[in-house]
């Protein structure tokens, strides 16, 4: 900074003004200061700014690098947290990386608030976590009253793609479940209620599943052994396309002959060779509410459970 003001012919004071975007400083003052630090490569430090700051203005995101629907969200919690004057660190989750490591690395970064994105941490340690800093958990319930959570609400969310099912005239259907993933346990109550308030509990089929593809190969390679359903319901969007992959390689018609409704309305979806029914949950909408939770326990609110309402987006798979 005090190489960009000797070439400027400024005072540091005054280039702190500029970086830092308050006034006090003439736009053709700006201009030049800027373009001075761009002739040199000049670029505020961050990490320097937030020490000398009281608050980081910073949360903390986990999040699974190998969900498609994690990464919708990422980008809106970004805009999201822009919007409110926050920044946003990212810590990822992966098959080489757990969620306590990614957690410490944002307590490191002295993130105001963390936002856990379908975290499979247990209550406890969640509990302990909200202990420390503000903490939020996205798409499942947090399990304990000092954190909050931000989740669709998935009972609806299944009962909307059995409604949706049956009114295409389908009765033997499926759900392959999302085995221990957050969500798991509310989608396959959905799915049962929606099955009996349609009269059909009897053909209602339950296998173990889990949230990737291979997961949903796996399961409808069980399932189409002795008597295949008309329509499978997937615990998620990737979950879904490995049911479709199983049915493609196979040979059977889809939809004609076996219908398929995955869930999220990820990206992966609306791909122009996929083009799969899901339950959308709203990602803005998550996005904002999981900052606007953050933020609000950040000033000393309490802790709480916002639900939002799913709706089917129909393609053609069904």
């Amino acid at each position: 900074m005090a190489d960009v003001a000797r070439i400027a012919g400024v005072s540091p004071a005054l280039v702190s003004i500029v970086m830092r975007g308050v006034p006090g400083a003439s736009e053709s003052t700006r201009t030049r200061i800027k373009s001075v630090a761009d002739s040199i490569g000049y670029i505020p430090d961050r990490r320097a700014q937030k020490l000398r700051q009281t608050t980081s203005r910073l949360l903390g995101v986990t999040f699974d690098l190998q969900e498609p629907f994690h990464g919708d969200l990422v980008e809106h919690i970004y805009a999201a947290a822009d919007a409110r004057g926050y920044d946003v660190m990212l810590s990822a989750t992966a098959p080489s990386r757990d969620e306590d490591a990614a957690v410490r690395s944002l307590i490191r970064e002295r993130c105001e608030g963390t936002i856990l994105l379908g975290s499979n941490l247990e209550s406890d340690y969640v509990a302990a976590l909200g202990s420390s800093v503000p903490t939020v958990t996205v798409m499942r319930r947090s399990g304990t009253e000092g954190v909050g959570s931000v989740r669709s609400d998935d009972v609806a969310g299944v009962g909307l793609a059995v409604d949706h099912l049956v009114e295409l005239g389908h009765r033997r259907i499926a759900h392959i479940d999302g085995g221990s993933a957050p969500g798991a346990v509310d989608r396959r109550n959905g799915f049962r209620d929606a099955m009996t308030r349609n009269g059909l509990s009897d053909f209602a089929l339950f296998t173990v599943g889990g949230t990737t593809e291979t997961d949903g190969t796996e399961a409808t390679k069980r399932l189409m052994r002795s008597e295949p359903p008309s329509a499978i319901i997937a615990f998620n969007d990737r979950c879904a396309t490995g049911v479709l992959d199983y049915l493609v390689r196979t040979s059977v018609s889809v939809p004609e002959t076996v219908a398929v409704v995955g869930y999220d309305d990820s990206r992966l979806a609306s791909i122009a060779h996929v083009q799969l029914t899901s339950i959308a949950q709203d990602a803005t909408a998550l996005a904002d509410a999981a900052v606007d939770a953050a933020l609000a326990q950040i000033s000393g609110a309490d802790a709480r459970d916002t639900v939002l309402t799913p709706r089917l987006v129909r393609r053609s798979t069904t």
